[in-house]
């Protein structure tokens, strides 16, 4: 009764932000998955990723963007690479709601992790091809998703796909980041994670950065011996938090001043990881989905900032943590509605 009197209140609260002129962002619960949604706006609606297959996530999912952000359709769906987390659920996804066009960097004929023969992607690979969307695009580095335009300008731009970065402007060639051969790289990763889309939204003066599970040696490439991002207002921590990915050139390089971590409570957390986001100087606040049940002992953040305490499966409530950006696009607001926080940031000039 209490979640569902909950579920009741925030429906009220957050139902409809569609409609209200301003920039929404929303971190849903897919136990250490992928699934954030924004809302321009203009009242599109983008999701990023969609959580595991087997029909929960894309029910949690259902729920934030019918019942809270008062959508029914999504316009556009990008999927930043094909590991199970992350693309799984949209089969299921499209029985539930009508899908645009869907957005990914090539669907691999072979698993995408290098392993021959392998019947498991074979399983996985045929339901995302046949999931009923009315259009797909093949994103490269460079691209730029058509949305539609309200006063103030608004942008998604892909930034690297399949290891291919963005080549620098003239401006970002002339400069070399001091960063450059600070930190030493990892053995080269052959899994799909090293191929995520990288995905910088753009609306006013706010800057938002989505590197799905981007690791360790081509998120340095992105910043180093060029910075082609620039410092970022908010940083969805890669890879949900793991410490193969995160590394400190990129994070102290964007510059952060919120992160918001979409990890489960067994998945993310890493020390590493949390001392390379504390490390840059603007960080103001990090943001989880999930508290850590590990036995050991991590330094995460205030449990008002932690959307859900609880242990993973189907009985945890799925609450999620929401991003409001003022129409201007100059400040934004982070709320945890499950714990009752709230606090606004300034963004600031790019």
């Amino acid at each position: 009764m209490r979640l569902f009197l909950l579920s009741l209140l925030l429906w009220v609260r957050f139902s409809h932000a569609a409609a209200d002129g301003q920039l929404h962002l929303y971190w849903i619960d897919s136990e250490g998955g992928g699934s954030t949604l924004l809302v321009t706006p203009a009242g599109e609606s983008i999701l990023i990723d969609c959580g595991n297959p087997g029909g929960r996530d894309a029910q949690r999912i259902l729920h934030v963007a019918k019942n809270v952000a008062g959508l029914e359709r999504l316009d556009h769906v990008v999927i930043t690479h094909f590991h199970g987390d992350h693309f799984g659920g949209l089969a299921d996804l499209a029985t539930l709601m009508p899908i645009g066009t869907l957005y990914d960097k090539g669907v691999p004929q072979q698993s995408p992790d290098g392993k021959p023969k392998d019947m498991r992607w074979t399983l996985m690979r045929r339901p995302y091809l046949d999931a009923s969307v009315e259009k797909r695009v093949t994103l490269a580095a460079a691209d730029v998703l058509p949305l539609k335009q309200t006063e103030t300008p608004l942008s998604l731009r892909c930034l690297c796909a399949n290891q291919r970065i963005i080549a620098p402007s003239p401006e970002q060639a002339s400069l070399r980041n001091p960063l450059t051969g600070t930190v030493e790289a990892k053995p080269v990763d052959p899994s799909d994670n090293a191929n995520s889309l990288v995905l910088l939204l753009r609306f006013g003066d706010f800057d938002f950065f989505d590197g799905g599970d981007l690791t360790w040696n081509v998120e340095e490439k992105l910043v180093c011996p060029h910075d082609v991002v620039g410092p970022v207002d908010l940083y969805q921590v890669d890879h949900h938090g793991l410490p193969t990915s995160n590394h400190p050139s990129l994070i102290r390089t964007l510059n952060p001043t919120v992160s918001v971590m979409n990890n489960g409570p067994r998945k993310g957390t890493a020390p590493e990881t949390l001392a390379a986001l504390r490390s840059a100087p603007a960080l103001q606040a990090m943001y989880q989905v999930h508290h850590n049940v590990r036995d050991e002992a991590t330094s995460e953040t205030e449990p008002e900032r932690i959307a859900n305490t609880s242990e993973s499966g189907d009985a945890c409530p799925a609450y999620f943590i929401h991003a409001t950006v003022q129409a201007d696009g100059g400040s934004f607001l982070v709320e945890v509605p499950s714990t009752g926080h709230r606090q606004t940031y300034v963004c600031r000039a790019p």
